[in-house]
């Protein structure tokens, strides 16, 4: 199930909340809120509830062991099991696939292989379990005595299946004390819509225009360019969109989830840009990977070192594709440079708005990398952005064409100078409700008239 779906608009969400708010006590709404998003899991696939119960189950004993040590060395053992267990349940579903189409590629052999299907979501609620376990380790948070409370913070519907990636102790007064009125259910409805409206009318018409380039066997200059930024436009209001929802949400059910995103293509420099582009996985990168590995404490060389590895591995935590290891290669490769001259862009000193367009080509380059098909499809629109293909002209759409090019020009300009989704939600002015109001109804024709598009991070 996704929000993006009439069957959630209309039937999954509104029951949801009648049953949820009726419910006399946190305990039974914590115990509701389970059970709904175990249902909201297994609709696309029951057995894979178990594999989230498992892995849960498996950190909930972990941390009361480690809680029973106060010496690190000793609760080091139950820390690696948590690890082990959910990295090697990671690696199994989301990269045996690769490894196995590598060594044919390479070996030039047929091993009769079946793929895996890729549960959704494993990549963000295993980080999600792996971060409260280190923190167990840590000491900066106390176990969990209920599996009850731990198992709605790891499966909680809202940001389940593409985040924000929520720690434990963001979170953790609230699963047993929070306040659910009339106020949060009308600012997280709102912002509800505010992300439906970006993800069906921005993101999916920009698609429109994305695709056929991305398809293309030798896209020329023009196209190869607009195409990529059709897919910046679709791959923000895709994933901020769905931020804007789960964070609505989570306000609705009384929790107050982190914000993910902060007008990221309004930055001037690569560094920036990691601070406001999925700022829940930025933040958990850098707190349980790369200061893991040592950050910037081992001098300058071992600090490239690291931020680069760093890049490269949440390349790899995208997707099973050395596509997005070149793609997490690439980002590194700018954060390091901007950290040899400071933490500054090598466009630091021209004025702000050609600071901001120069970032803003280097994200389209990497946004060619990340969307590229295949090494192929790689060279095809790299080929095209480079000039090597010819001219070309604007893409074709096969139908929708204005819809198509609203989405794409309409998603830049509120990306670069559009209010922020939740200052809206917090103003709650009426004329700007009222205007939603219309493109949520819109959002919804489109949606009953066109097939939906999933969510890009659902894959992830």
């Amino acid at each position: 199930m996704i929000f993006a779906s009439l069957v959630f608009v209309f039937g999954f969400l509104p029951l949801f909340l009648a049953a949820y708010w009726a419910a006399p006590s946190t305990r039974m709404r914590n115990a509701l809120l389970t059970a709904g998003s175990y249902l909201f899991y297994a609709w696309w696939r029951p057995d894979f509830v178990l594999l989230m119960l498992f892995s849960t189950f498996v950190d909930w004993q972990c941390s009361l062991r480690m809680e029973a040590h106060k010496e690190r060395r000793r609760r080091t053992p139950w820390l690696i099991v948590s690890l082990v267990t959910n990295l090697g349940l990671l690696a199994w579903f989301k990269y045996a696939n690769l490894v196995v189409d590598t060594i044919e590629v390479v070996g030039g052999t047929d091993l009769a292989w079946t793929d895996i299907v890729l549960p959704v979501g494993i990549s963000f609620y295993t980080f999600q379990s792996m971060s409260y376990s280190i923190d167990v380790w840590r000491g900066e948070v106390k176990a969990v005595r209920s599996l009850l409370d731990l198992a709605c913070f790891v499966s909680m519907f809202p940001q389940l299946v593409a985040g924000p990636i929520v720690r434990y102790k963001e979170i953790a007064t609230q699963l047993l004390v929070r306040r659910c009125d009339l106020a949060a259910l009308s600012a997280g409805g709102y912002l509800f819509v505010i992300g439906f409206v970006k993800k069906v009318l921005l993101a999916d018409n920009a698609a429109r225009i994305a695709e056929p380039v991305f398809a293309a066997v030798a896209p020329g200059f023009v196209d190869a360019w607009v195409g990529v930024a059709a897919y910046a436009v679709q791959i923000l209001f895709d994933f901020s969109g769905y931020s804007d929802m789960a964070v609505g949400l989570g306000l609705m059910l009384g929790f107050q989830l982190p914000i993910n995103f902060d007008a990221p293509y309004r930055s001037q420099s690569i560094t920036e840009f990691w601070r406001r582009w999925h700022i829940s996985l930025s933040s958990w990168l850098r707190d349980y990977l790369y200061v893991s590995l040592g950050g910037n404490r081992r001098g300058v060389a071992r600090t490239y070192v690291n931020l680069a590895a760093t890049m490269m591995l949440g390349g790899l935590w995208h997707g099973a594709a050395w596509t997005f290891v070149l793609w997490g290669a690439y980002q590194g490769a700018f954060l390091v440079l901007e950290r040899f001259f400071g933490k500054s862009a090598l466009w630091g000193r021209a004025p702000a708005p050609v600071r901001v367009a120069c970032t803003f080509v280097v994200v389209l380059g990497g946004w060619a990398i990340f969307n590229a098909q295949g090494v192929d499809g790689l060279t095809a629109i790299y080929g095209g952005m480079f000039g090597s293909n010819g001219v070309g002209a604007l893409p074709a759409t096969e139908s929708h064409a204005p819809a198509a090019w609203c989405g794409v020009v309409g998603g830049l300009l509120i990306a670069w100078f559009g209010v922020h989704s939740w200052v809206l939600a917090r103003r709650f002015r009426a004329v700007e409700v009222l205007g939603f109001s219309v493109l949520f109804a819109l959002a919804l024709g489109q949606l009953a008239a066109r097939s939906h598009t999933p969510f890009i991070y659902f894959q992830f």
